[in-house]
């Protein structure tokens, strides 16, 4: 007999589903990706329930967790070596644009997961780096100069 999830996993769902949504498709750029990360999430939450403390949620473990869980895809998708086929390219700035952007996060399954997750939060989420210190435990400084480092790693990636 399934066991029914906890009563506050059905809040914390309803409060957070759409943070990990969001913040799924704009690392992921796919709709059905960034559900499967949704429901991955919200799994891994419910698996660990006995361990997890309501009290701790808010949008920034959300947002770090979803962002955690897309990077795990796009380095299935890298491995994979999927890419979409868009129908319907009409002009060469938006087709430019979608290569980039595949560049890009082809680019970011290939880091650390925590330099991932420091880059998606500051330049997709626009997180400032004194509240990424906090949330990582590092130095603001530190922050600025991994970033800077990411950044670099990154270039040589998509130039390649």
């Amino acid at each position: 007999m399934p066991m029914s999830p906890p009563p506050e996993f059905e809040q914390i769902f309803r409060q957070y589903s759409e943070t990990v949504y969001r913040t799924a498709l704009r690392v992921t750029g796919r709709p059905e990706e960034a559900e499967d990360v949704m429901q991955t999430v919200f799994l891994r939450l419910l698996n660990q329930h006995d361990r997890f403390d309501p009290s701790s949620a808010s949008p920034a473990y959300f947002r770090r967790a979803a962002t955690n869980a897309s990077i795990d895809i796009l380095r299935r998708r890298a491995t994979k070596a999927e890419a979409p086929l868009e129908e319907n390219r009409d002009h060469t700035a938006r087709e430019n644009t979608y290569l980039l952007k595949e560049s890009l996060r082809r680019a970011l399954a290939k880091l650390d997961p925590e330099d991932a997750s420091l880059f998606v939060l500051r330049y997709v989420e626009g997180h400032a780096n004194k509240d990424l210190a906090v949330e990582f435990k590092i130095e603001p400084g530190t922050v600025a100069s991994r970033l800077f480092r990411i950044r670099q790693q990154l270039q040589k990636e998509v130039e390649q």
